[in-house]
Order: structure tokens, then sequence, then C-alpha cells
């Protein structure tokens, strides 16, 4: 089987580099796009392989996603694989959450996703059976979260989206599928939930880790390669039958809970 030819935006940092390595392991060539030129150099040092494709990318611009879809078309001979991490989260009362706030996370989050889904589409097409888009969303992509509205509102709708593509792509052979993970400590975003978390509660980050670990039925806290091995089974043949399918990346949170009234269960 040839190696993939994989675009990963947000590609210079967390589960967009993560991905990158592994998919550099594989043998495929792989285009990291992220708008951080100095992280986007970093990365590329940081790999230090001559199938990566280091390109500036801004999700919200159609002139600046069709000109990376092409360079990666002119140097790779075409396209098989869209990896979509690009993302930030906004925190912050409903009230004191202004337009701009709310259009930054929806432009880059959810616009930015169709804008690159739209553009790399002709060539997944002409990938045929091996043609993969795999977006990433996040646990509040199925249930709200206070402080955070516009960041589950895009995150909502990256979901509707995977699965109004699915469709749409299916006749092609192309897949479209979203990951759902909880946050990831050691991405930036990670951090940000981290300090966050810290500003409100006072608790250090060992504390607001236990405790993030211990509401988590499988007992520990997920780590980047958790998230990326759900990213690259969606990438491989093997789930060549699903499409459509939005997968909580989460130790069991979001799908088990204990009879009202009994605590912990026990």
């Amino acid at each position: 089987m040839k190696p993939r030819r994989a675009l990963i935006t947000g590609g210079a940092s967390g589960f967009g580099l993560s991905t990158a390595k592994a998919l550099l392991a594989q043998g495929a060539q792989v285009a990291i796009a992220d708008i951080d030129e100095e992280k986007l150099h970093a990365a590329a040092e940081e790999l230090n392989n001559d199938q990566i494709l280091p390109l500036r990318l801004d999700v919200t611009s159609p002139a600046s996603v069709q000109q990376t879809v092409t360079a990666c078309d002119k140097r790779f001979g075409g396209l098989d694989a869209l990896v979509n991490s690009a993302g930030v989260i906004h925190f912050g009362p409903l009230e004191e959450t202004t337009e701009a706030d709310w259009d930054r996370v929806i432009d880059i989050d959810l616009k930015g996703v169709f804008l690159c889904c739209q553009a790399a589409a002709p060539l997944l097409r002409q990938s045929g059976q091996r043609g993969r888009i795999v977006n990433i969303g996040s646990d509040v992509s199925k249930i709200g979260c206070a402080l955070i509205a516009s960041y589950c509102a895009a995150k909502f709708g990256v979901v509707g989206l995977t699965k109004a593509l699915a469709g749409e792509l299916a006749p092609d052979g192309v897949t479209v599928n979203c990951v759902c993970p909880i946050g990831v400590s050691t991405t930036g975003m990670g951090q940000d939930v981290l300090a966050y978390k810290h500003q409100t509660t006072g608790a250090n980050n060992e504390a607001i880790l236990d405790a993030t670990a211990a509401d988590i039925p499988l007992g520990r806290n997920p780590t980047q390669g958790d998230i990326v091995n759900a990213i690259l089974f969606f990438l491989a043949e093997e789930s060549s039958f699903l499409t459509g399918v939005a997968l909580d990346v989460d130790g069991g949170l979001l799908s088990t809970s204990t009879l009202p009234g009994f605590g912990d269960g026990q």
C-alpha cells in the first residue's frame, strides 16, 4: 500500500504535530500547516524529515486555504488525507463574551474546518477509497459546558459538518470522521484550560489533574498518544467502512454514569 499524502492543520503543535510524527513513521508525506510561523519552523526542525512540507496557513482565509492545498498537490502529486486539528478556545461568562471573542472561535474552529474540507475535497475524491478526513472535535461536541459557549457551539458544529460531509463524499469513497477527545494537559489548549482552572479555583495543576482523573471511569488522564491512535485508526485502511462517526476518546466519561444519589457508585 502506498504511503499516505496528508495535510494537517494546526500541525506545528499538539495533536497535529503528534499525528505528523506518527504518519512520518509510517512513511507518509505530510504537510504541517499552521498560522504560527515560529512554531512551524521549530516543528519542521524537530521532525527533520524530507517528507515534511511546512506551510503557513490561516484557516479562516479561503485564499490561504486554497494556496495550502495547491502547494500540497504540487509537492505530493495529490492528497489522500486531511486532519483538521487547528483550534482555539475562549473562556468567559455569556455576558462578558464579545462578538469578537465569539467570531474568533467560530471562524477558526468551525469555519476553518469547512474551508479546509471544501478546498481539499477535489483531491480527496480523486484519491477514491484512500480519501480520508479526520476532524478534531471535543467532549463538548456532545455536552454543554458553562463558560465556553463559543467553543461548545463550534465543536457541536464540527460533528454536524462531519456527518453532512460523510454523506456527500461517500459516493467517491472518501470517509469523514471526527475524534472527540477530553482535554489533554500537554497540548497548548490543555495548558490554557489548566491555567483557567487554576485562576478560577486556586488549586495547583497537580490537584486539578488528580481531580480530573478521579472523574474518568478508567481512572487516568488522557495522553496525546490516546488521541493520535484514534486519528490514525480513521486514516487507516481498517476503518474504510466507517464514516460519519464522532468517536469519544474520553476514558468512558460521556458514556457512563452512576445512579443518582449513589455518589461514586460504591
